[in-house]
C-alpha cells in the first residue's frame, strides 16, 4: 500500500553497506530523502545516485540527510556503484525487499514495459547519454527484480512523510526543485 504525505515514516533499523547502523528514528529532527532505487547494475539509478552525489554538499549544508535503498545484494552494490562513485550517504543493501514492502514501493511488469517503450524519446535519450558518461549502460543484472519501479521520500524533521514519490517510470524520481522547496519550509 502506497503511503501518503503526512504520516508517520514508518521506522527501520539494518546496517548499510558500510557496515554503519541506521535507526530511521535516530534521524527525528532533520530532514531525510529516502530514496529506493532498482539494482546496482542499473544505469537509471547510478545516474541518480550521481545526481544525489553532486547535490549532496548543497542539501547536506542544508540541513537535509540521504538514505539510498538497492534491491540488491552488498557484494553488487559495490561492483556497481560504489566502485565507480563516491558515494557521502549511506547505501542500504535490501534484497529481500522488505523496506521496499514497508514503503509500498511498487513492482511492475506493466510500467517496466511502459519505460522501455520510451527509451527512444528525447528525455529518456538524454538520461542514457548522461549514465554513460559516468561509466554506465543500459543493462540486466543477472537475478535483479528487472520490474521494481523507483520511489522517493521526504521525510520531515518530525518524522511524518513531507513528499511522497512513486514513479511512473524508470528514470524518474522527485524533482530537486519540489525538495528545495519542501526544504524551505523548514528553515
Amino acid at each position: 500500500m502506497k503511503l501518503e504525505i503526512g504520516v508517520v515514516a514508518p521506522p527501520f533499523e539494518v546496517d548499510d553497506i558500510f557496515g554503519g547502523h541506521i535507526d530511521l528514528r535516530a534521524y527525528k529532527g532533520k530532514s531525510v530523502l529516502l530514496s529506493f532505487l532498482r539494482n546496482g547494475g542499473c544505469a537509471m539509478c547510478n545516474l541518480r545516485v550521481h545526481q544525489l552525489i553532486m547535490r549532496y554538499p548543497e542539501f547536506h549544508a542544508r540541513g537535509l540527510e540521504m538514505l539510498a535503498v538497492f534491491e540488491s545484494p552488498v557484494t553488487s552494490i559495490k561492483q556497481y556503484v560504489v566502485s565507480k562513485q563516491d558515494v557521502p550517504f549511506p547505501i542500504i543493501a535490501d534484497p529481500s525487499a522488505a523496506l521496499y514492502d514497508l514503503y509500498g514501493v511498487e513492482v511492475s511488469q506493466e510500467k517496466t514495459q511502459a519505460s522501455v517503450a520510451r527509451v527512444d524519446t528525447p528525455e529518456m535519450q538524454q538520461r542514457i547519454q548522461a549514465a554513460a558518461s559516468i561509466g554506465y549502460q543500459l543493462m540486466h543484472e543477472e537475478g535483479a527484480n528487472f520490474n521494481r519501479i523507483p520511489a522517493d521520500f521526504l521525510i520531515g524533521p518530525d518524522q511524518h512523510i513531507q513528499l511522497a514519490f512513486y514513479s511512473d517510470f524508470i528514470g524518474e524520481h522527485l524533482s530537486f526543485a519540489e525538495i528545495e522547496g519542501a526544504l524551505s519550509i523548514h528553515k
